[in-house]
C-alpha cells in the first residue's frame, strides 16, 4: 500500500482539477451539462484513480488503476483540444493545461514503470 498523499504525481492532478474548475467558470452556461460536466468527471478520474490504486493490496492493481488514470488524462486532453477548436478557452490557458495535463501523463508513465520493475 502507498500513501497517495505524498505522491507528486497525484499532488499536480490535485492542482490541475482546481485550475480546471477556475477556468470552467468562463465556458458557455448551454455547456454546463455537455462539454463542462466530461470535462470535470475526467480530469477528477486522475487523482482519485492514482489515489484508488495506491489504496490497493498489489502493485499490479495499482499500475490497473494508474492505466485508468492515464486513461482519463487523455480524454481531458482531448476535450481540452475540443475546447479549443470550440473558441471556449483561451490560447493561453489552452497551453498551460495542456503542459500541466502532458507532465502527468509523463509522470505517471514513469510512476507505473518503477512499480513494475521492483
Amino acid at each position: 500500500m502507498h500513501n497517495f498523499k505524498e505522491l507528486i504525481v497525484w499532488q499536480k492532478a490535485r492542482k490541475l482539477v482546481k485550475e480546471i474548475y477556475l477556468i470552467l467558470k468562463s465556458f458557455p452556461d448551454e455547456e454546463k451539462y455537455g462539454i463542462v460536466s466530461q470535462i470535470k468527471r475526467a480530469s477528477i478520474s486522475i487523482p482519485a484513480n492514482i489515489a484508488e490504486g495506491a489504496g490497493r493490496n498489489t502493485d499490479n492493481d495499482f499500475c490497473r488503476f494508474l492505466d485508468i488514470a492515464n486513461g482519463s488524462s487523455y480524454e481531458l486532453e482531448t476535450l481540452i483540444i475540443l475546447s479549443l477548436d470550440l473558441d471556449f478557452l483561451k490560447e493561453s490557458d489552452y497551453n498551460n493545461l495542456i503542459n500541466e495535463i502532458e507532465e502527468i501523463q509523463k509522470m505517471i508513465y514513469s510512476l507505473r514503470n518503477k512499480i513494475k520493475k521492483s
